[in-house]
């Protein structure tokens, strides 16, 4: 059993919840719950050396001052010019004693957005690996000019019209621009990062950042700050509360998390929710703790479980609990977590009847919180869909270990709220493109949809890694999850999928982690835990391959089709012009599919280098894969589907790379086509 505040509070429907409370105590969610069972199912077969050490909050902020104590040295051993400096953020340590350090990035005294990195070191202070948000070095930084060109005035009204069309009526930056180095994209340069606030056409928040460049005025880039999503149920039933003595919904056992009511307001703290007993709502959303109770509760589920199952004390784990508004707006259908007031906000939904203050809508938020904790996915392009995905993988994770008996744990999202109305989910983590919007797999232009729907990849992966593929019945609900190459992908079971996950987003992920980069962390990390021979990491290279990001291992068969193959190594010059393998085509009537596939094998020390395109026989080129210095992943091992119905399917077919960047090397392992 959980350990619990010593004064308990029960939300249900008031007759029959005070009749419970005194003749029975409280039969909860929270006591159904099993941390142990959890935590040994996630941890079996695992390296527990390599399994993250409970820290208490004393105890990281030691190694955050240790951190902070060595970090010029540190700086001096990554090779970091004499005008940049480094900023502890984050340190976690494992039972070996390895340690995960953190760091942001200054130069001349300007933050360097996208210049964050990880620090892996042993327990005897042996640098293991360092994992970057970009592959700038810093000799490269040291040509950036801190002189701007344009005015702060000129950024400040590109970054309000920008806000404007997403329905903000400020007049003014809620944040004046600052001068930063932009380094996320490419080159670094000087910029100024503008963030105006107001509202969102649909009464969100805005928090919009937008970069400038201070040398033209052109804009560089933006991301909307309030992260914002849906969960399931309006009502988890009987439950239990952690309240403070004086009978206001301040959850002392749990970092002093308190639960606010905004009473349709839509700014503020709003006014902390107070009783005269221990008895919380009536179950009816006219009654207004009844929201406030779900929240509350679904705060506890996810400290409780961020704790028990990952060793992580509080969001950021220092033991501070975030806090809760509910009654958000008027008749608002959504919820946000803000990074800026460390806090969930939460709707009432459509007419004010369904609030959206389900335990997963809880879990969903506050995972929000922590991944700007740790990796500080940037909420845009594909980092942004990694971001959305992460709050639904940790959302499941939640329902599923607390399981109760009114929401069992699955892998839908949003499925009791009836967002659209037809009593259908929200999304779904077994085909995401059930929900008429969501991607089931990867491809090379994701990353320019709504981050609600780039994030279909990564929740599908984490269902197929947790359960597998094809057809299933979990806790009554029916599943059939399909594989982009059409082969099937073993399950590992969720406690260990979930482990995987989280352990990458703390100690493998960065800033610009894009989804060939969450394969290599999640590899990397499968590799500390269960070794690179392991089921476990078979299933995770399978999982990333069946949504279509890199190859299986193994030789599997193709899933029909003609193949012809290449296996001859053509090295790639450093830099230089490009290279081709070909393959011949014979024996195949009329023109190639629609549908034709290119699996591509290419080692490579920063696949971000790398331009590559298929050259059909009559010279026609498709592009599979642009450059981009963000890209900080090795090795381009994937399939990549082309239309390529115009064109005669015999001939000789080439593969053609281009490596435009100088600094890593790499070289083409095979190419394969299949008609």
């Amino acid at each position: 059993m959980r350990s619990t505040p010593s004064r308990r509070a029960t939300a249900t429907g008031a007759l029959i919840a005070a009749a419970a409370l005194l003749a029975v105590g409280v039969q909860t969610g929270t006591a159904t719950a099993t941390p142990g069972s959890a935590t040994a199912a996630a941890t079996a077969g695992a390296n527990r050396g390599a399994l993250a050490k409970q820290l208490t909050p004393s105890q990281r902020a030691e190694l955050i001052r240790e951190a902070d104590a060595s970090k010029a040295a540190t700086a001096k051993e990554l090779g970091l010019g004499s005008q940049e400096k480094l900023v502890v953020r984050d340190v976690i340590q494992d039972n070996d004693g390895t340690t995960h350090t953190r760091y942001e990035r200054t130069f001349a005294g300007l933050p360097v957005l996208g210049g964050d990195l990880v620090v892996q070191e042993t327990k005897a202070g042996a640098t293991e690996s360092v994992t970057k948000a970009s592959k700038v070095s810093s000799g490269q930084l040291k040509a950036v000019d801190t002189t701007a060109d344009v005015a702060p005035a000129v950024a400040q009204k590109q970054a309000l019209g920008l806000a404007k069309a997403d329905g903000s009526k400020k007049t003014a930056a809620d944040r004046a621009p600052r001068k930063v180095v932009w380094m996320a994209q490419g080159k670094p340069q000087l910029a100024y990062e503008t963030v105006v606030g107001g509202l969102q056409e649909d009464g969100t928040p805005n928090e919009l950042h937008v970069i400038t460049d201070a040398a033209t005025g052109a804009k560089l880039y933006e991301w909307q700050g309030v992260e914002n999503g849906t969960g399931n149920t309006q009502y988890n039933g009987q439950v239990t509360l952690g309240t403070a003595p004086s009978y206001t919904l301040t959850d002392t056992g749990r970092g002093n998390h308190k639960t606010y009511n905004l009473n349709h307001g839509s700014s503020g703290t709003g006014t902390l929710f107070t009783n005269s007993t221990d008895v919380w709502g009536n179950g009816n959303p006219s009654n207004a703790e009844t929201a406030a109770a779900d929240a509350h509760y679904g705060a506890a589920e996810t400290w409780d479980y961020y704790k028990n199952v990952h060793g992580r004390t509080g969001i950021r784990g220092d033991g501070v609990g975030a806090y809760s508004r509910v009654h958000y707006g008027n008749a608002y259908v959504n919820a946000f977590w803000q990074d800026s007031c460390f806090c969930m906000t939460y709707g009432d939904g459509e007419g004010n009847l369904k609030p959206l203050t389900s335990l997963d809508v809880a879990a969903h938020e506050m995972s929000h919180g922590v991944t700007a904790a740790t990796a500080k996915l940037v909420y845009s392009g594909e980092s942004g869909g990694l971001n959305e995905a992460t709050s639904d993988i940790f959302a499941a994770g939640v329902e599923f270990y607390s399981n109760t008996a009114e929401d069992p744990g699955d892998y839908l999202v949003g499925e009791k709220i009836d967002i659209n109305g037809d009593g259908t989910p929200l999304r779904y983590m077994d085909k995401p493109s059930k929900d008429g919007a969501s991607k089931d797999a990867w491809y090379s232009g994701i990353g320019n949809i709504d981050v609600h729907y780039s994030s279909g990849p990564a929740n599908h992966f984490f269902y197929l890694l947790s359960e597998g593929s094809g057809a299933k019945v979990i806790n009554g609900v029916s599943y059939d999850s399909p594989t982009s190459d059409g082969l099937p992908v073993t399950g590992i079971g969720r406690a260990k999928a979930e482990q995987i996950w989280f352990k990458a987003l703390a100690t493998k992920f960065t800033s610009t982690t894009n989804y060939a980069a969450a394969r290599t962390g999640t590899l990397a990390v499968a590799g500390e835990l269960y070794g690179t021979t392991s089921a476990e990491y078979k299933a995770v290279g399978d999982a990333w391959a069946a949504i279509n990001v890199g190859t299986r291992d193994g030789g599997n068969p193709d899933p029909g089709g003609k193949v012809f193959e290449n296996k001859a190594t053509v090295n790639i010059p450093d830099g230089g012009a490009a290279v081709t393998s070909s393959v011949n085509v014979t024996g195949v009537t009329g023109n190639a599919p629609s549908t034709l596939k290119v699996g591509v094998d290419i080692t490579h020390t920063w696949r971000g280098d790398l331009v590559i395109d298929l050259v059909a026989p009559d010279g026609t080129a498709y592009r599979l894969k642009n450059s981009s210095i963000s890209d900080s992943a090795d090795n381009v091992q994937t399939t990549y589907t082309v239309n390529a119905s115009s064109e005669v399917a015999n001939g000789t077919w080439k593969l053609k790379v281009q490596d435009v960047y100088s600094g890593d090397t790499g070289k083409i392992n095979s190419v394969k086509l299949t008609f």
